[in-house]
């Protein structure tokens, strides 16, 4: 039994680490890594410049995730991602579709549809479903959200005419579309 046990296991072991991504990432940049750009990271980041798919841990100076990634990204200066499940903490954090979190940084930029938080100086959602809190917000449109800052924006709302659901194109404080 325990033979039989052994090689189930092993089995089991064998097939998840051939369909499974890498566990462990350290790069100096994308292209000085240990492994290439395009395999998916499924463990922890660790890099001066990294840039891979991923569902990890990703602690780096720069950190990019591309295709579709997950996790926690921590940055010193810069996270950016093609669409992202997770959290990105930076002082610059960038979305170029999807990203379903919270981003929280000085400029915080999603140019798809962001859902959940954005808390930083200057939020910028595609589309937003969710909160942002900071200096300047600003939604291209939003499904269900909130803005609290000094400057809100909301392009798709008209002047008092949708109320409750949706309250200016710009208010000073807090602005919604629902």
């Amino acid at each position: 039994m325990k033979k039989i046990l052994t090689i189930v296991v092993g089995i089991m072991v064998a097939t998840g680490a051939m369909a499974a991504g890498k566990p462990l990432q350290v790069s100096i940049t994308p292209g000085l890594a240990i492994y290439d750009r395009t395999e998916r990271i499924e463990g922890l980041c660790l890099s001066i410049w990294g840039e891979n798919p991923q569902t990890a841990l990703a602690l780096g100076i720069v950190n990019g995730s591309s295709g579709s990634s997950a996790g926690l990204s921590w940055a010193l200066i810069l996270n950016y991602a093609d669409d992202y499940k997770g959290i990105h903490w930076a002082p610059i954090n960038y979305t170029k579709g999807d990203f379903l979190g919270w981003q929280a940084g000085f400029v915080n930029y999603v140019g798809g549809a962001m859902k959940g938080l954005q808390s930083g100086t200057v939020n910028y959602a595609g589309r937003l479903t969710g909160l942002q809190f900071g200096f300047l917000n600003y939604a291209e449109t939003a499904e269900n959200g909130v803005q609290i800052g000094l400057v809100n924006i909301i392009p798709q709302n008209a002047w008092f005419t949708d109320l409750p659901n949706g309250l200016a194109p710009g208010m000073i404080f807090v602005n919604w579309r629902f």
